[in-house]
């Protein structure tokens, strides 16, 4: 009889142990990380999908910003990280795209090293300069910047900022000083104060400072207008024609997580992206909400990495 007994109890054990992972995920937090600053965008965006993906999970979902290095130290924990789905990365283009394609030596490989989750939108940005600049129109400005050559100090709080602004000084032939930043809050801080005078910056970061009148928006790097400044024209109305790139935010696990821990985060995570709730307050940050299956986010990750690295290319970017 006791011989029977523990003979059950081994076969019970096999059989837990030989458990989907899905079956038993999440049965602890979940951490998801940001490579930017708490108050950036990316931080907005995340924590707003955190706290709807804790209730569905049934466990908590932590926000933790690694800021630093165009969002390569977040992702190179990542790629270290124990392939669990315990620690995933709400990464941008910055870590995804332009860290590979601007850096001679690649600190890892976007299309190797990271298990794609889901897609999860895109960011509007607008161009941006200090109130106390003589100029109302982005051609004004770039005249301004003209006759001021190598005087005029513009902030980068990610890459996407970085590579928009060498467009657009390229297509203008203007010359300005780069001064980066690990993130666009303290960058905005520094050109609210005139420390410096252009910017192209998150609607999320900039909006209310364009509204207390402490900075102007010359133009949106959307294809659309903004609804909260429709005014505000494109920068192709502007005259300065489309730029190629296109700021997003999507959800990776390390290299290697088991297919069932994926598939399980992403049909949540595209659940809570196409509730009309979710996506109103995700709209209410500028931020357009869209899921995907993770081979289309594959797919749309080497894209991206060719328009940067032709970009960074054209341009002379590469580190």
């Amino acid at each position: 009889m006791l011989r029977t007994i523990r003979k059950i109890a081994v076969i019970a054990g096999l059989l837990v142990l030989s458990w989907p992972a899905a079956a038993q995920y999440p049965n602890r937090p979940v951490r998801i990380i940001v490579p930017f600053p708490a108050g950036s965008a990316s931080d907005t965006v995340t924590r707003i999908v955190a706290q709807y993906l804790s209730t569905s999970f049934g466990q908590p979902v932590v926000v933790e910003n690694k800021p630093g290095a165009d969002g390569s130290i977040a992702a190179s924990e990542i790629v270290r990280t124990a392939p669990d789905g315990y620690t995933l990365l709400m990464a941008t283009n910055s870590p995804m795209s332009a860290v590979p394609a601007m850096r001679r030596v690649r600190p890892y490989d976007p299309m190797a090293d990271f298990t794609p989750i889901s897609f999860v939108g895109r960011f509007n940005y607008f161009v941006v300069i200090n109130s106390g600049v003589p100029a109302k129109t982005l051609s004004e400005f770039f005249d301004y910047a003209r006759k001021n050559p190598a005087k005029i100090n513009y902030g980068t709080g990610n890459t996407t900022g970085i590579v928009t602004t060498a467009q657009l000084m390229n297509l203008a032939g203007v010359k300005m000083m780069h001064i980066p930043y690990k993130g666009e809050p303290p960058a905005i801080t520094d050109m609210v104060a005139g420390r410096v005078e252009f910017m192209v910056a998150t609607q999320t970061t900039t909006l209310p400072f364009v509204k207390d009148g402490k900075l102007v928006a010359l133009a949106t790097t959307s294809s659309v207008r903004s609804r909260a400044m429709p005014d505000v024209p494109t920068i192709a109305e502007a005259g300065f024609g489309k730029v190629s790139i296109v700021p997003y935010a999507a959800l990776f696990a390390p290299p290697k997580t088991p297919p069932e821990i994926i598939e399980r985060i992403n049909r949540d995570v595209n659940a809570l992206l196409g509730r009309p709730d979710i996506k109103e307050k995700l709209e209410t940050q500028f931020f357009e909400a869209s899921g995907s299956t993770p081979a289309q986010l594959t797919t749309f990750i080497g894209e991206q990495l060719e328009v940067w690295s032709k970009a960074v290319n054209e341009l002379g970017l590469r580190e």
